[in-house]
């Protein structure tokens, strides 16, 4: 693997609460990375227009606006909100010129064990949405999580389930691809193999590591390299299915939000130098 086949992308949540926005930004430019991945309420605490402007001053490149989806809920009246509430995601995505607004597919509505259900509500809300992203040209990128997230946080998660809705809902729909929630999958191959013969399919890559053992399956996910993901492997995978866009690191990490955010994205860079 080329050490810089990819451009570099730091997720904002890689250094959390300690920088805002414009921060953020000024400390990727400053650290030569080209690309950021923004959070909704980073960029509301700040404003959209002036959020705009900062990227585009800086000359960076957004490559994921989180979160939406989430469309499942118990009510007609919450399945409406979450619709409202990703049409904003999807304004919000456009006015910075994310590359995709990055999707989570909610946990199972309270009182419900019915997982396939919600499931169902998931692609129906967004088919629901899509027309508007298409008119907006906001790119929607399904994130599949770890099984672990099923009930609470996604109900999508596998890069197969994905795969299936981009092809039921066809144009306007792609993945974000993260080795933190599919690196297990005995699947993964044929499943990325798969979603390359649909060309952009793969919208986003994101890196960071499993950590043995993990102490919180939320917030100790682990410097590339610290962990046992076969990332060149994977990365490769992806390569092959002709995907030529950023490598976007994101780490949630109660150890690396302690440490200084400068420290934590010259260890990004240098990792994925070395074993990305």
């Amino acid at each position: 693997m080329g050490s810089n086949a990819y451009p570099l992308s730091i997720n904002q949540v890689t250094m959390r609460d300690r920088w805002s926005l414009r921060q953020a930004v000024e400390g990727c430019a400053r650290h030569g990375v080209r690309g950021i991945a923004t959070w909704r309420d980073k960029l509301q605490e700040c404003g959209i227009q002036e959020g705009a402007r900062i990227i585009a001053d800086h000359g960076l490149t957004v490559t994921g606006h989180l979160r939406a989806g989430m469309f499942p809920a118990a009510t007609p009246e919450g399945r409406r909100k979450a619709i409202d509430d990703n049409k904003r995601a999807i304004d919000e995505a456009a006015a910075i010129k994310a590359q995709c607004l990055v999707l989570l597919g909610g946990g199972i509505p309270e009182g419900s064990k019915d997982l396939a259900g919600t499931r169902r509500m998931f692609v129906d809300g967004l088919g629901e949405v899509l027309p508007y992203a298409r008119a907006a040209g906001v790119k929607m990128a399904i994130e599949p999580l770890h099984p672990m997230y099923a009930a609470d946080r996604n109900c999508i998660n596998l890069l197969s389930q994905a795969n299936d809705i981009c092809d039921e809902l066809g144009e306007g729909v792609g993945i974000t691809y993260d080795v933190y929630h599919l690196w297990w999958d005995p699947n993964l191959k044929a499943e990325t193999e798969r979603a390359g013969k649909v060309p952009g399919r793969i919208v986003a890559f994101h890196v960071c590591d499993w950590l043995v053992p993990t102490k919180d399956f939320l917030t100790d996910r682990g410097m590339m390299g610290d962990g046992v993901i076969d990332i060149p492997l994977i990365r490769s995978w992806v390569e092959e299915t002709g995907y030529d866009g950023f490598c976007e690191v994101e780490i949630l990490s109660s150890r690396w939000w302690a440490e200084d955010p400068d420290k934590v994205i010259e260890t990004c860079i240098e990792r994925c130098r070395t074993v990305c």
